[in-house]
């Protein structure tokens, strides 16, 4: 069934259907809030709270985007004003716009990225490292990578949820790989360096 259907019939008294709705989303709405609140148990509940936000608010979808960009961008806001109450004196502004004055980041190794070996991407002290290193990414950084690179949204779409410039999600990203790859590489065992795809869509790094 279309989402567009979904969504009518469930404004309409079919209120059992939203489940379906939002099936399709339910990763990606845990890892969009884990990703700002970087802790299971409140990333679940961000979660809930945020889903349970967008069923009250449906009828304030108009379809201008796609339902799974606004359903993320509603978590998201939600981690942000869940991490204010959590952490008042160490909350980091996600909403400062990049400038020249924010600086580039400097990569430590240079060289070609490259793919890891699929094999090492199995074993577990590999994931640990990449979850720590995403855990470690600076906010603004952070929220992109997970975005672009574990989740798959386009760049329109990641624009779109985060309330900035296309623009802004390029800058961002491409210092967050950076930093990744400078994180990671040195704990991989014959990798000089880390290629962008070493998150697949579809696999959850933190459950």
């Amino acid at each position: 069934m279309q989402e567009a259907d979904l969504i009518r019939r469930i404004l309409a008294g079919e209120k059992e259907l939203y489940y379906e709705l939002i099936c399709p989303y339910e990763r990606s709405v845990y890892v969009a809030a884990f990703s700002i609140l970087r802790s299971e148990a409140d990333a679940e509940d961000c979660a809930q709270d945020a889903i349970l936000k967008a069923f009250r608010h449906l009828g304030a979808f108009r379809g201008e985007s796609k339902f799974g960009s606004w359903l993320v961008s509603i978590v998201l806001n939600e981690a942000k004003m869940k991490l204010r109450k959590l952490r008042p004196g160490l909350y980091e502004s996600l909403d400062e716009p990049v400038t020249n004055d924010e600086g580039d980041y400097v990569p430590q190794l240079l060289g070609d990225w490259r793919e890891i070996p699929s094999e090492s991407l199995e074993r577990r002290e590999v994931r640990d490292i990449l979850v720590r290193a995403v855990q470690s990414l600076p906010e603004i950084y952070r929220e992109v990578f997970v975005l672009r690179d574990i989740e798959g949204f386009d760049v329109a779409s990641t624009a779109q949820m985060l309330e900035v410039s296309e623009a802004v999600v390029k800058t961002r990203l491409l210092r967050a790989r950076l930093q990744m790859r400078d994180r990671v590489a040195p704990h991989i065992k014959d990798s000089s360096v880390l290629s962008r795809s070493i998150f697949k869509k579809g696999k959850n790094p933190w459950r």
